[in-house]
């Protein structure tokens, strides 16, 4: 007689034979144990036995029975591996056959297809094109064949208040580096004089052309400038020499030979061209077309107290072909300041270096690395405006973000369609295939369809390039895309990518049992409780969505900061505001043309001046309050030379005393102060006082100006810094003419501007702008980084809701019963959008929650380069968080209205 089962131990107690499992650990020691071969019919028969064994004995004794027959399994016959009958996965005909089968799998999965290739192209043109865009940052300066060995001598200054970091030197530091130091191979100076009037000589006609710099002969030995013509070692080591670029060659002289031909600049300085160079490359910190021989320039030499030089030295090779050590070597500076800085102190400060650095001033030299001047140097003065490492870093971020995002979507459909595949592993694993087989045919499937989308992608990279180009402000080539740099990772990328993202699919649809997968829906559903896949691709939903968020919050931020600084009151006004350039080329008569086009109906006020308040190359002074009688006690301020109309053209406010006035002779001495420089000086009431500065650069005579105004402090530099010390005074510099303008018609005020130009000066270039062009420049960068910000942010936004779309699709599909039945019950269309909506929801609102204090801390820290800006308020988070639902909605609505609507008589049909 049979033992009756305990109650306790009934099936009843434990629910249907389906629905328990035998010991997990049991299984596993049979897969560690047994041969891959034998384990799907072992395995599978114990599990018939043990769901057989559980209504007859209770689930106790059932999971005893299973445990002792896993153990009697474990002989020595199945440790034994029996050699592979079938071919190797790396077999060519197998290979053959996985292609074929995947085609087969892509073309009959057409809209998932669609939308996997599509996202993944999306998300791969856009990693190029950012890929182009940060390799092109990190290769400025390195096509200099001694770039590893050139270093630039950088200066901090500190004294009078400010605290200066010049990307320059003092003149006699490059040549008494390489009298003194054996370790530098040599040097070179640059002293940039922007532009210049320029001509071949016997024409009339000039040409304005920019960055015109003085350079050493020395500099063909530092950096690697090809020449077309001429020789390097001598083209600059004459005086009156000039070196000019290809383009410059063939503006001024077409197919002519330019060697040996004199040049005109400033219409008064003959230069020879000794030489012709290939166009400096665009990805180089400094840029110029012409390279006047330094001996010409008009300089006060051997200053060691301003900073007016860009020296770059190169040091000589150390051991073992090694560079010398750049930090060993930049210890000698405390040796030069001791021998060469301090004497010239003591001359014009009367001061020791030691009372010097005592006072709270100090003055130190240290070496940056040629290839990190681009990226790293925030230097003042530098020769051309640099890039920043922060959008480098942030957007290296964003294309990997966008990749993954792009990666989640191929793994949560293939996921989501496992249902579908199931029953086609259980089949093919009943008719012998292995495991790794299958691993092997989904990953095939997952880099077939990678390289499809590859192609797409670079047929959109074509067609976007230029439009990037534009936005990022680059000469991007798609010969680049082809180069020993990007080709490597252009071959490598779809790979990558294609077992990334095939990667967990192809391990978890190959895992199925097939006992399991061929019994149907039941046991599918049992299979993804014990993967979680659901959870997972929540998570992968909740992960895309808080990326996205992220690229939200930061272009919302961004364009609030360059709204904020394009809206700044900056303390003048700066549209209407009319600058006409290069004055000076009209000699006396710049104030005749000031005055003939204050004559023309629509112009308000006029104004000649050296500076303007948009960044250029200015020099600070030492000021001193009247009876100061220490020298360290000095103010560094700025000191712009303009006429008596420049305040009133340029709109700004005086809070103290007066304007320079004609009717008051001896404004010619007097002196009007920001607030800024008000505060340093320590004058609490100052209108009255005088400032005294040196007046040669030996310190051997002074000059005292009376203050008669306070002007508000305005901005004539970037948000990014602070308000400095500026003081103006009277001066014929006549550099450029502003002039304050009401007309609405400004076409036909320019020509009249134009006309007038061209009577006083018919062979001079006319050449103008408008103030808030010439503001809104200053920040191009940041504006740059915004349009990208928001097209990435849109794109990724795209990707993900491409992947939410097919998502919604799926899910809708598979409760196709279930919305039947509820309809046939009475249920609303709007409950069963809501029924399928509101997961989605979920997710995007934990990413919103998970997004916040992210995006938080990024845009706080990219703020914190400005001096000026913007705070991070809660708004910011609902807009992004509200954008994120809406879109999220719009797509998975489309879906939900389709099936809510669908007719329930064909939803209980189609099971």
């Amino acid at each position: 007689m049979s033992k009756q089962p305990n109650p306790t131990e009934s099936s009843d107690a434990v629910g249907s034979p389906n629905q328990v499992e035998p010991p997990r650990w049991a299984d596993r020691l049979l897969t560690w144990f047994v041969a891959p071969h034998l384990l799907e019919y072992v395995q599978g028969d114990l599990h018939e036995a043990f769901h057989r064994q559980v209504p007859q004995v209770g689930l106790v004794r059932a999971q005893r029975a299973y445990v002792r027959s896993v153990l009697s399994c474990l002989t020595p016959f199945f440790y034994r591996r029996r050699p592979n009958e079938y071919p190797s996965p790396t077999n060519l005909a197998m290979l053959t056959n996985y292609l074929k089968i995947a085609w087969r799998t892509l073309r009959k999965q057409q809209g998932f297809t669609i939308i996997n290739i599509f996202g993944l192209a999306v998300g791969l043109a856009c990693c190029m094109l950012i890929m182009l865009y940060v390799l092109d940052e990190l290769s400025f300066d390195r096509y200099n064949a001694k770039a590893d060995r050139i270093y630039r001598v950088q200066s901090d200054i500190k004294f009078g208040g400010n605290d200066m970091h010049f990307a320059a030197a003092p003149d006699p530091l490059g040549p008494t580096l390489k009298k003194d130091y054996p370790q530098v191979e040599q040097f070179v100076r640059l002293h940039q004089r922007g532009t210049w009037l320029v001509k071949r000589a016997g024409e009339t006609t000039n040409l304005r052309e920019a960055n015109i710099t003085f350079a050493d002969s020395t500099l063909f030995d530092v950096f690697t400038l090809p020449f077309v013509s001429g020789d390097p070692k001598r083209a600059l080591a004459e005086p009156n020499s000039v070196v000019i670029s290809e383009s410059a060659a063939k503006r001024h002289f077409g197919n002519q030979n330019p060697i040996g031909q004199p040049m005109v600049f400033e219409n008064t300085k003959i230069f020879k061209v000794s030489g012709v160079m290939r166009d400096m490359p665009q990805n180089s910190h400094f840029h110029s077309d012409f390279f006047l021989s330094m001996r010409n320039d008009d300089y006060p030499w051997g200053q060691w107290l301003s900073i007016n030089h860009h020296t770059y030295i190169l040091l000589k090779p150390g051991q073992a072909g090694a560079p010398t050590d750049p930090a060993v070597f930049a210890k000698n500076f405390d040796t030069i300041l001791k021998k060469y800085v301090g004497p010239q102190a003591m001359q014009v400060l009367g001061t020791s270096m030691e009372q010097f650095q005592k006072a709270g001033n100090q003055v130190k030299f240290w070496l940056l690395p040629l290839t990190d001047i681009h990226l790293h140097s925030k230097q003042q003065v530098e020769l051309a405006p640099n890039g920043d490492i922060q959008y480098v870093y942030i957007f290296s971020a964003v294309a990997l973000f966008i990749l993954l995002i792009a990666c989640i979507n191929f793994m949560n459909l293939a996921t989501a369609r496992s249902a579908n595949r199931a029953k086609e592993v259980g089949v093919r694993k009943v008719m012998g295939s292995e495991r790794q087989q299958l691993i092997g045919q989904f990953m095939t499937e997952s880099v077939l369809t990678t390289l499809l989308a590859m192609i797409l992608a670079c047929g959109m990279v074509v067609l976007a390039l230029p439009s990037f180009n534009t936005i990022a402000g680059k000469q991007m080539s798609i010969v680049q895309l082809v180069s020993p740099y990007y080709l490597p990772l252009l071959i490598a990328l779809p790979i990558v990518v294609g077992l990334l993202a095939g990667s967990y699919p192809a391990f978890f649809l190959s895992s199925f049992q097939p006992i399991k997968v061929l019994k149907g829906g039941t046991a599918f559903r049992n299979i993804n409780r014990s993967f979680k896949s659901a959870d997972l691709r929540s998570g992968l939903v909740v992960f895309q969505f808080m990326m996205s968020v992220v690229l939200i919050v930061g272009t919302i931020i961004v364009y609030r900061q360059i709204t904020y600084i394009q809206t700044k009151n900056v303390g003048f006004k700066r549209d209407q505001l009319l600058t006409v350039n290069g004055v000076y080329s009209l000699g006396k008569q710049a104030e005749t043309f000031k005055q003939e086009v204050m004559r023309l109906p629509g112009v308000v006020s006029g104004s000649i001046s050296g500076f303007l308040p948009t960044p250029s190359n200015r020099n600070d002074m030492a000021f001193f309050a009247e009876g100061e009688s220490s020298r360290n006690k000095g103010v560094n301020m700025q000191t712009w030379g303009v006429d008596y109309d420049y305040i009133k053209t340029l709109a700004m406010q005086l809070v103290q005393g007066r304007d320079f006035s004609r009717a008051f002779g001896a404004d010619s001495s007097g002196i009007i102060l920001n607030e800024a420089a008000v505060k340093v000086l320590g004058f609490k009431d100052p209108i009255g006082k005088r400032v005294w500065r040196f007046d040669d650069p030996q310190g051997k005579t002074q000059k005292t100006y009376t203050i008669i105004g306070i002007v508000k402090n305005f901005h004539f530099e970037s948000l990014r810094r602070n308000i400095g010390a500026l003081s103006l005074v009277l001066d014929a510099n006549s550099g450029a003419a502003s002039f304050r303008l009401s007309s609405t018609n400004l076409p036909t005020l320019m020509k009249e501007v134009e006309a007038r130009w061209k009577q006083l000066a018919p062979d001079q270039p006319f050449s103008y702008q408008f103030m808030d062009d010439s503001f809104d420049e200053m920040y191009r960068a940041e504006q740059r980084v915004g349009t990208i910000a928001l097209t990435f942010a849109a794109l990724a936004i795209l990707i993900a809701c491409l992947g939410l779309f097919g998502l919604a699709a799926f899910m809708a599909e598979q409760r196709t019963k279930e919305i039947g039945v509820r309809k046939v019950l009475g249920a609303s269309v709007g409950s069963i959008i809501g029924l399928l909506s509101k997961d989605f929801l979920k997710l995007v609102l934990i990413s919103i929650v998970i997004a916040s204090p992210i995006a938080w801390y990024a845009m706080g820290q990219w703020l914190e380069d400005f001096a000026y800006k913007i705070d991070i308020e809660w708004w910011m988070f609902l807009l992004a968080g509200l954008l994120a639902v809406g879109i999220a909605l719009l797509t998975v609505s489309f879906q939900s209205v389709k099936a809510a609507l669908m007719n329930p008589v064909k939803s209980l049909r189609s099971e």
